[in-house]
């Protein structure tokens, strides 16, 4: 059985006159990595509150269809439970900042204190976390005083140092420059090796391109593609959709167009390279054809 899944989800916002999310039906693995595409005001950040419960205990309205969670469906989850099972990480970093902590540790270990754990396994815990993300050198800043890119960091260790099983980031680098970006995705890749189910809402196609094991692209409440990133990114009913290709899909997909000999459709530089240095091979050194 899948870990996640959705079976003929709908979902209308209590003053709403129409569905947000229409007859969604998804399986996400556990351990797999799911990213969100679509158009602003798709459906992507209202998905994500339903995986995180917000929606229907927060938010209320018309949820319609099952969405279960481990085999058990969110409504009947307790919030305190499923916050320990799934951590939600927000698109703005300042909302996720608690504010009332002096400390970057103090910031990552306020969760913690919350479910009422032992301050030396509290302390055992942060530190752990602030090594493998590398932010050490923030330790005893005060999160207030943080760049956008660096409270990000500290809001993605606030969940991490929780230990969820499901990861929920609804797009964590809208905010930030590529270096930030680049930094976001190494944690996020991460976890990915750690095991963690994550489902990632983002823009940032070419990274998705080259991180992301499946694909659901949403248009207007719809998710109406989903697949492996390379099914879905090589496809140009994409950008019909609203989303973006990869650079390298759409040179791989002039290629074709011009008739040449191309087997694969290239997501990532890499592969790119790969595909030229190929063609290049077989045209005897040009790739020019007549």
């Amino acid at each position: 059985m899948s870990f996640i899944q959705l079976r003929n989800v709908s979902y209308k916002y209590p003053i709403g006159k129409r569905d947000v999310l229409k007859d969604i039906n998804v399986n996400v693995e556990k351990g797999g990595f799911y990213a969100l595409i679509g158009a602003n005001g798709s459906g992507k950040t209202t998905f994500c509150n339903v995986l995180r419960g917000f929606v229907p205990h927060f938010y209320k309205g018309d949820l319609r269809g099952d969405v279960l969670i481990d085999g058990k469906d969110i409504r009947e989850w307790d919030m305190g439970e499923l916050a320990q099972k799934i951590g939600f990480v927000f698109q703005n970093p300042f909302t996720q900042i608690s504010g009332v902590k002096d400390t970057v540790f103090e910031e990552i270990a306020f969760g913690l204190e919350n479910l009422g754990v032992a301050v030396e396994v509290i302390t055992q815990k942060v530190e752990e976390v602030i090594g493998l993300l590398g932010i050490e050198y923030l330790r005893d800043k005060n999160p207030q005083e943080l760049s956008g890119g660096q409270k990000q960091r500290v809001a993605l260790a606030s969940i991490i140092v929780m230990e969820p099983e499901i990861l929920v980031i609804d797009e964590p680098t809208s905010q930030l420059d590529p270096q930030g970006t680049e930094e976001i995705f190494k944690i996020i890749e991460l976890m990915k090796h750690k095991g963690k189910t994550i489902i990632l809402a983002e823009h940032k196609i070419e990274l998705i391109a080259e991180k992301a094991d499946k694909i659901l692209v949403f248009q207007d409440g719809e998710v109406v593609m989903q697949g492996t990133t390379e099914e879905i990114l090589t496809d140009q009913r994409v950008q019909e959709y609203g989303a973006a290709l990869p650079q390298y899909a759409l040179l791989g997909l002039e290629m074709k167009r011009q008739n040449w000999e191309v087997d694969r459709i290239p997501l990532t530089e890499q592969q790119a390279i790969t595909t030229v240095k190929g063609l290049v091979a077989a045209k005897g050194g040009q790739i020019c054809h007549s």
